[in-house]
C-alpha cells in the first residue's frame, strides 16, 4: 500500500516539513526519524511511503515544522488518521490542513469542553453507507448548538449540486465530522462548502464563511483520497464563561470543621449553578505539612506534588453513621472553630489529625479489604508509599529536613520497601497516610463528579515549585538544583524580590525521560480537575534563581540566561574590576546615605580597608546575617540592623557565573538603585546601563523563546486539560508569542497591564484566548485596591470607568459592580472573580472590613494564609436577590 501525503503550509527558504506517525515508515512517532517532505510550491509539500507489512489497523500521524535555527514545532494533535483495516485500495492520498496549536478552536477539544461544557449540544447522525467511496471528507466544528450538524454542498451531484434543501449530512466521529462520497472523475475540479443544518427543523441554516473550497485532480482507480479540512469557517469565538475563584480553606459551611473542606465544593457548585458560573477555580490543595505549625498554611510549598492535604478532609463523612459516636465529642470544638472569623490552622490540624488517627484504628481491618481502596493503592503506590514513609520519618525525627535525619536521609528504594512492609512495626504509621489519602481522593473526586453533573468545571492550580524538604526532593533530588532557590525579581508588590525557597528544576534531567515526572503530575491532577493554572509560567522560559546563601530575591538572576562575557565590557570601553563590580561597595558616604546617624551601629560588622569597608567573613552572606539575628532577641533595632546588612550585601552590580573562572557575569537587577552604581563616574554608568538593557531586554529573547518551546509543548501534550498560564511580572516579549503559538490561555489583570505604556488594562481589549480578572489571591481585593493610591484611583475612575468628577474615597458597591460587569462584558473566553469581589457588589452582603479579605501578601515571606468567608455557603445560597442579579449580569454578557 502506498500513501501520498499532501499538506498546504506556506514556508520560506531554510524552513522544512516532516511527517511522523505510528509506523516504522513514519519514524514510530520519533521526530528524529520523521519522514522529510518535499517542497512542491510555496504552500504545498508532499511525501510518499509504501507499507508492505502493516503493524496497525489505523495509521495516526502528525506534521512537524523545522525552522532555520533547527527549532522543531509540531502541529497540534487532531487525530489525523488513515484506517487501513478494511481498505482494499492500493493507494491513498491525504490532503491535509496544518492544525496550528494556537488556533483557539483547539481549546474546545480539551476535556472540560468535550466532556462537560459542550456535551449537551452534541447531536448524532448516522453515516450513510457508500459503495466504492473515492473521497473521505473530515472537518471540525466545535461550537454547534443542539440539533445542528455539519453538511456539505458542492458543484456535483454527489454534493447535492448546491441544493440547500437536501445537503449531504456529515456524522460525528470523535473530533471530526465525516462523510464518504463516490465522486466520478468527470466532476472535477469541484467547488464545495461546508454548512450548518438543523436536524429538528430540517432546514439549512448557513454556509461557512469565506470563498468556496476547491478539490482538484480526479477519482483514480483503486485510490482513496482523504481530506482533513481543518475547521469549518464559523465565528468560533462566541463561547464565553464566567467563574469564581476561592481557596478551599476559605469556604465556610455548617458541616465543615474550622476550614473549608472538599465536601463544601458541592455547595459552591450549587451556588455557581444559581449564578450562571461555569467554573470554580481553587488554589493548590496538596499536603504542605512540614513543621506542624501555621507556617504550613502556605499552599504553594507542598511536601508532595501528588498527596492531598488532610486539612480538607471531612471527618464526619469518613466516620459515616457507623462510627459517628467517635467524633461526636468534637461537636463543641467544631462550633468554636467555625465561629472564628479566620482559619486557626494549628487548632484545626490538631483536631483533624487526631480524629483521623482514631477513625483509622477502628476501621483499618475492613478498610484494607475494600477493593476500591486496593485499586487506589495500586494506581498510586509509585508516590503514595514514598510519601507515607517520608511523613513517618518526618514525625520520627521532628523535622521535614531529611538532611538532618539520622537514617534514610538519602532515599534508597530497597530500604524504603523494607520500611513499608506490612509486617513492619511502623506499618500503622504508614497505613494511616494511605487511609487519609484514600478518603481525600474519594471526597475530591466526588465533588468533581458533582460539579460535572451540574455543568460546572473545576480548575486547579499547578505550583511552579516543590518544597525543598519534601517527598519529591527526597525521592528524586536529581530532578532539582538543590543548591539554588526559586523566586521572583522585585516588583511593586515586593521591592526586594521574592524568595520562595524552592529548589529550581533540572530541566535537562527532566527532559531525559520525556518529562515523566510532569506527566505523572498531570495524570494525578486530571483525577479531579478539568483545567489548571500554571503558577508563574515564566519559569518555563527562565526562572529567577537565587543562591542558597542569599535570603532576598534581589540577589538572584535568571536561569537559563546568556551571561555577559568579560570581553564585552572591554569592547564597550568599560573599565572592568571584578572586585569593584561583584563585591559590596561600602564607604562612609554609602553608610551615611543608607543609615544616616545610625551608621555607627554597622561598623562592628565591617572590616576597614583604607577609606572603604568590607563585610567581616562571618557576615559576608545574607544567610549568615539571618542566622546571627535569629539567635538574638527579636527587637526593632535588631530588625533594622538585619535589613541594613542585607542591603549592604546586595549592593553589587554583577554576579559571577559559577564555574566561569571570572569570565562570565550576570547583572544584578535594578543596578541603578544601588549605591555601588551611583558612586561610579557618569560615563561608566551610561555604558553599564546600555549593557544592562541589552542583557535583560534584548539578548535573551530568542534564547528564552527556545527554552519555552523546548518544555511547554511536551508538557501540554501530556494532558488534555485546558491549560492557563499566569504570565505576570517581568514578562519577556517572547512569552505571549509562545503562549499564543501553543494555544495556552493567558491571564489579563486590569491593574497589571502588560503594555508598559499604559497604566490600566481594559477588559474590552483582552484577546479571546484569555482569562480576565480584577485581582488574584496575591493582590488586594477591588475594595482594598481602591484605597491604596488615591491619585491612581482617581485616574481609573475618570479614564476607565468613564465617570466625571471626584472619585469616592471608598469603593462603593456600584463601583465594585461596574468593574465586575466590565470584566463580564470582555471578549475573553473566561472572566473569573474572587468571591470577595463578587460580594463587594452588594452593600449588605459585603464584609464590613475589606482588609480582612486579602488572601496573600507576597512581600511577607511567611504570610499566614487564613482568609475565610464571613458568611456560610448555606446563607449565600439563600440570598435570592443577589444571586438572581449576578446571574442576570452573567447572562447579559453572553456567559
Amino acid at each position: 500500500m502506498t500513501i501520498h501525503f499532501y499538506i498546504r503550509f506556506y514556508t520560506r527558504p531554510g524552513e522544512s516539513l516532516f511527517v511522523t506517525g505510528n509506523t516504522t515508515e513514519l519514524g514510530d512517532n520519533n521526530p528524529e526519524h520523521a519522514l522529510p517532505l518535499n517542497w512542491l510550491s510555496n504552500d504545498l509539500w508532499t511525501g510518499t511511503i509504501t507499507i508492505n507489512n502493516p503493524q496497525t489497523d489505523t495509521i495516526q500521524y502528525t506534521y512537524i515544522y523545522k525552522g532555520p535555527d533547527g527549532t522543531l514545532l509540531q502541529e497540534w494533535d487532531d487525530n489525523k488518521s488513515i484506517d487501513i483495516s478494511k481498505n482494499p485500495m492500493q493507494e491513498i492520498r491525504v490532503l491535509d490542513t496544518w492544525n496550528h496549536p494556537g488556533e483557539f478552536e483547539n481549546a474546545f477539544y480539551t476535556d472540560p469542553f468535550q466532556d462537560i461544557l459542550l456535551k449537551e449540544n452534541e447531536t448524532k447522525t448516522k453515516a450513510k453507507a457508500v459503495k466504492h467511496a473515492t473521497h473521505y471528507f473530515k472537518v471540525k466544528a466545535p461550537l454547534l448548538q443542539k440539533n445542528e450538524v455539519v453538511c456539505l454542498l458542492g458543484s456535483t451531484k454527489a454534493m447535492a449540486d448546491w441544493d440547500e434543501a437536501d445537503p449531504v449530512l456529515l456524522h460525528r466521529d470523535k473530533n471530526w465530522w465525516t462523510v464518504k462520497l463516490h465522486l466520478p472523475k468527470e466532476s472535477f475540479p469541484i467547488q464545495y462548502k461546508y454548512g450548518i443544518y438543523n436536524t429538528k427543523s430540517k432546514t439549512f441554516e448557513r454556509y461557512e464563511a469565506g470563498e468556496n473550497r476547491w478539490l482538484h485532480g480526479d477519482a483514480l482507480m483503486n485510490t482513496l483520497t482523504i481530506l482533513h479540512d481543518g475547521f469549518v469557517h464559523l465565528p468560533n469565538i462566541t463561547w464565553k464563561g464566567a467563574g469564581v475563584v476561592i481557596p478551599v480553606f476559605s469556604l465556610r459551611s455548617k458541616n465543615s470543621l474550622g476550614t473549608g473542606e472538599f465536601t463544601d465544593l458541592k455547595l459552591l457548585v450549587d451556588w455557581a449553578v444559581k449564578t450562571g458560573m461555569k467554573m470554580i477555580q481553587i488554589l493548590p490543595v496538596n499536603d504542605t505539612i512540614a513543621t506542624h505549625t501555621w507556617v504550613d498554611s502556605y499552599p504553594y510549598a507542598a511536601i508532595s506534588a501528588f498527596a492531598l492535604h488532610p486539612l480538607y478532609l471531612n471527618i464526619s463523612k469518613v466516620a459515616g453513621k457507623e462510627f459517628a459516636e467517635i467524633i461526636k465529642p468534637l461537636k463543641k470544638k467544631q462550633v468554636q472553630l467555625n465561629e472564628l472569623p479566620e482559619v486557626d490552622y494549628e487548632a484545626v490540624m490538631h483536631v483533624k489529625l487526631a480524629a483521623i488517627k482514631e477513625l483509622y484504628m477502628v476501621q483499618k481491618e475492613e478498610w484494607a479489604k475494600d477493593p476500591d481502596y486496593q485499586e487506589f493503592f495500586e494506581n498510586n503506590k509509585h508516590w503514595l508509599v514514598p510519601y507515607a514513609v517520608f511523613c513517618s520519618l518526618r514525625d520520627t525525627y521532628g523535622t521535614a529536613d531529611f538532611t538532618k535525619w539520622k537514617s534514610n536521609n538519602t532515599y534508597n528504594q530497597d530500604a524504603i520497601k523494607k520500611l513499608a512492609s506490612a509486617k513492619g512495626k511502623q506499618y500503622d504509621h504508614l497505613a494511616l497516610h494511605y487511609f487519609t489519602q484514600y478518603h481525600l481522593h474519594k471526597q475530591l473526586q466526588e465533588a468533581a463528579a458533582y460539579a460535572h453533573k451540574h455543568g460546572v468545571i473545576l480548575k486547579g492550580d499547578l505550583p511552579i515549585g516543590v518544597y525543598r524538604y519534601g517527598s519529591d526532593a527526597w525521592v528524586e533530588p536529581e530532578l532539582y538544583h538543590m543548591e539554588m532557590q526559586a523566586g521572583a525579581p522585585p516588583d511593586d508588590f515586593a521591592v526586594r524580590g521574592q524568595n520562595w525557597g524552592f529548589p529550581t528544576y533540572n530541566w535537562d534531567r527532566m527532559a531525559a525521560d520525556g518529562y515523566e515526572w510532569w506527566h505523572q503530575r498531570f495524570i494525578q491532577m486530571s483525577n479531579y480537575f478539568d483545567a489548571f493554572r500554571i503558577d508563574h509560567i515564566l519559569g518555563f522560559f527562565r526562572i529567577w534563581s537565587i543562591p542558597i546563601h542569599a535570603v532576598e530575591g534581589i540577589m538572584g538572576h535568571f536561569v537559563h540566561a546568556l551571561p555577559v562575557h568579560v570581553t564585552e565590557f572591554e569592547q564597550r570601553g568599560i573599565w572592568f574590576n571584578p572586585v569593584r563590580y561583584c563585591q559590596p561597595f561600602i564607604n562612609d558616604t554609602v553608610l551615611w546615605d543608607l543609615f544616616g546617624p545610625n551608621k555607627e551601629k554597622f561598623i562592628p560588622f565591617l572590616d576597614s580597608t583604607g577609606n572603604q569597608y568590607t563585610l567581616k567573613p562571618e557576615f559576608a552572606t545574607q544567610r549568615q546575617v539571618e542566622a546571627h539575628f535569629d539567635a538574638l532577641e527579636r527587637s526593632e533595632e535588631n530588625q533594622h540592623l538585619r535589613q541594613g546588612l542585607y542591603d549592604l550585601i546586595s549592593n553589587v552590580i554583577l554576579f559571577e557565573e559559577p564555574g566561569s573562572n571570572g569570565t562570565e557575569f550576570h547583572f544584578r537587577i535594578s543596578i541603578e538603585s544601588t549605591p555601588s552604581f551611583r558612586h561610579l563616574e557618569g560615563y561608566l554608568q551610561e555604558k553599564l546601563k546600555e549593557l544592562y538593557i541589552n542583557y535583560f531586554y534584548q539578548r535573551q529573547e530568542h534564547f528564552w523563546m527556545q527554552e519555552g518551546f523546548r518544555k511547554l509543548p511536551a508538557l501540554k501534550r501530556s494532558t488534555n486539560m485546558l491549560i492557563c498560564g499566569e504570565d505576570l511580572g517581568m514578562v519577556p516579549h517572547c512569552v505571549p508569542e509562545v503562549m499564543k503559538q501553543l494555544g495556552i490561555v493567558s491571564l489579563e489583570i486590569q491593574r497589571m497591564p502588560k503594555n508598559i505604556h499604559t497604566e490600566f488594562f481594559h477588559p474590552a481589549q483582552a484577546p479571546y484566548l484569555s482569562v480576565v480578572t480584577p485581582a488574584t489571591h496575591d493582590m488586594s481585593t477591588i475594595r482594598g485596591w481602591w484605597e491604596e493610591d488615591r491619585a491612581k484611583t482617581q485616574r481609573f475612575y475618570n479614564n476607565i470607568l468613564g465617570q466625571w468628577g471626584e472619585a469616592p474615597p471608598t469603593c462603593e458597591a456600584w463601583i465594585n459592580k461596574a468593574i465586575v460587569i466590565q470584566h463580564l462584558q470582555s471578549p475573553a473566553m473566561w472572566a473569573t472573580f474572587q468571591l470577595q469581589d463578587l460580594l463587594g457588589m452588594n452593600e449588605t452582603l459585603r464584609r464590613p472590613n475589606f482588609q480582612e479579605e486579602r488572601i496573600n501578601i507576597p512581600a511577607i515571606p511567611k504570610h499566614y494564609w487564613r482568609y475565610r468567608m464571613h458568611l456560610t455557603l448555606e446563607q449565600l445560597l439563600k440570598e435570592k436577590e443577589f444571586n438572581t442579579e449576578l446571574e442576570e449580569y452573567v447572562k447579559d454578557a453572553g456567559r
